[in-house]
């Protein structure tokens, strides 16, 4: 049974950082990209960041480019997203993601397994 746990989201104040991390579990993931999206309420989901197989090629959404590092340890099957400068505007639920594939979509539909979130809030 796959499975992907976020962790590291929680509240914290505007200009501040957080890490998040996706532990997969139930198979190897190294052979696939992965991604992180987010959601705020009455919002769609977003990719905000996303990386291909050996970590290579990364992708960022304009609104977090220089502020969040996507990285992966493929040893450990886990995902990294390392988020500073944080804003009001990037509170939302993070989810982590496995592509189809070894290079990564920004959509969603390009992923088949997703974690269960973890709520990130940033106060202003």
């Amino acid at each position: 049974q796959v499975q992907l746990v976020e962790s590291g989201g929680g509240l914290v104040q505007a200009g501040g950082s957080l890490r998040l991390s996706c532990a997969a579990s139930g198979r190897t993931f190294s052979s696939y990209a992965m991604a992180w999206f987010r959601q705020a309420p009455g919002k769609e989901r977003e990719c905000v960041a996303a990386i291909n197989w050996n970590g290579h090629i990364t992708y960022y959404a304009d609104s977090v480019k220089g502020r969040f590092a996507i990285s992966r340890d493929n040893a450990k099957n886990t995902v990294y997203l390392q988020m500073n400068r944080l804003k009001p505007e990037d509170t939302a639920v993070y989810y982590c993601a496995v592509s189809r594939g070894s290079y990564y979509y920004t959509d969603s539909g390009g992923y088949d397994y997703w974690g269960q979130g973890t709520q990130v809030t940033v106060s202003s």
